[in-house]
């Protein structure tokens, strides 16, 4: 099967926070835009988090995030579930702080409806994760 990007207007998105929780400037709606001058930008905390319920089935198989150098997470968890199931950890990924798209991200194929990438150790002395692009791809089952 080809594939294709898995977030699209019908994606409910969540965040774990929005700094200074200025949505409209640093909104997690940025991350989907394509637009390389916007980006969601959280609060200070550890371990914050994107979750993405797809309105039906997907099977992720890959990951690409870009993040603000400085601002990134070198480790991303992955869990995920089906409706009505508890989150079950998929994987964990190791980006680079860097600035550049990270598109080596190969995700264990599994089916699920919703998605949470959690960003523990972030590379920021209090905790902020800035993302300027986040692309989930995989199939639609």
């Amino acid at each position: 099967m080809p594939v294709e990007p898995l977030v699209c207007a019908d994606t409910a998105t969540r965040v774990s926070s929005v700094l200074n929780r200025d949505v409209k400037q640093f909104g997690k709606q940025h991350m989907f835009d394509a637009n390389e001058d916007t980006c969601w930008n959280s609060d200070q905390g550890t371990h914050q988090w994107v979750t993405l319920d797809f309105p039906r089935t997907v099977k992720v198989s890959q990951l690409h995030i870009q993040f603000q150098g400085g601002f990134s997470s070198r480790l991303c968890t992955l869990e995920g579930c089906r409706t009505g199931e508890e989150l079950v950890k998929i994987s964990d990924l190791y980006p680079e702080d860097i600035n550049a798209m990270q598109i080596s991200f190969q995700v264990e194929e599994t089916a699920l409806d919703k998605l949470k990438i959690t960003f523990g150790n972030s590379s920021d002395f209090f905790g902020r994760i800035v993302v300027y692009h986040l692309t989930v791809l995989g199939e639609r089952l």
